[in-house]
């Protein structure tokens, strides 16, 4: 019965009876008008809510999100050579809407011991961080912090507010360390209260966790990106050879 609700919901708000920002029927009116238990009710509210089409506001009950399309980020093709090597984002790979991106240098860090064990950085060596938060038609869709070996890049572009055409990649080309590899972790969690509020969440939305390492060919970790992704505003994708 809860998905009988809540697929009657969704085409009442495909009909255009309840558009973005409309409060949704509380859960004790669809009990009533359903004849189910009010826990029912409230699992079909949630179900819409988990399916990106309405957020749960605390004490004020289920309004309807805006249409967004989701961002299909494209796990291989992002990451070639040939696209930050033409001074091309990674992000424009994925989606051509216009972004936004509030960029924040960190500087010198101490990273969590995990980072500094794969960056190879000895007890007393520091890594240069970067933060950021992208935008995409005015939704926050994912924030990252990339930890990079502080001597490498000391002195560089990377440091710089602006790193330029292509961005880290390219400047890690420019210094002779160019990737030639990645490896790309994932989990799926609940996010922290910090994520939850830089990513606008409501409190049902679950997070992606990819931490991404770029490695040279000689197989030395240059940088480690960890990146948190609105899961209900993206699809992940991947297209390789057998």
């Amino acid at each position: 019965m809860f998905r009988q609700i809540a697929d009657d919901l969704q085409a009442a708000i495909d009909a255009g009876q309840y558009g973005p920002g409309d409060r949704l029927p509380g859960e004790n009116p669809l009990a009533a008008e359903y004849g189910v238990a009010a826990m029912t009710a409230r699992q079909a509210l949630r179900t819409l809510a988990t399916e990106g089409v309405a957020e749960s506001r605390k004490g004020a009950g289920f309004f309807v999100l805006a249409s967004f399309t989701p961002i299909r980020r494209r796990g291989v093709a992002r990451l070639a050579r040939e696209n930050w090597a033409s001074g091309a984002s990674i992000f424009s790979a994925d989606d051509s809407r216009d972004l936004t991106v509030e960029s924040r240098v960190l500087g010198p860090v101490t990273p969590p011991g995990k980072i500094a064990d794969v960056l190879d950085l000895g007890k007393d060596e520091h890594a240069f961080a970067r933060y950021r938060r992208h935008i995409v038609e005015g939704r926050p869709v994912l924030i990252s912090t990339s930890y990079l070996p502080l001597a490498l890049v000391e002195g560089t572009a990377i440091t710089e507010a602006d790193t330029g055409p292509g961005g880290i990649y390219a400047r890690l080309a420019d210094l002779g360390f160019a990737p030639a590899r990645f490896r790309e972790e994932m989990q799926v969690r609940t996010p922290s209260d910090d994520e939850r509020a830089a990513l606008n969440l409501s409190g049902s939305t679950p997070v992606i966790k990819v931490c991404r390492t770029a490695y040279t060919d000689e197989g030395r970790a240059v940088e480690l990106n960890e990146m948190t992704l609105d899961s209900q505003a993206y699809v992940l994708e991947y297209d390789f050879d057998a």
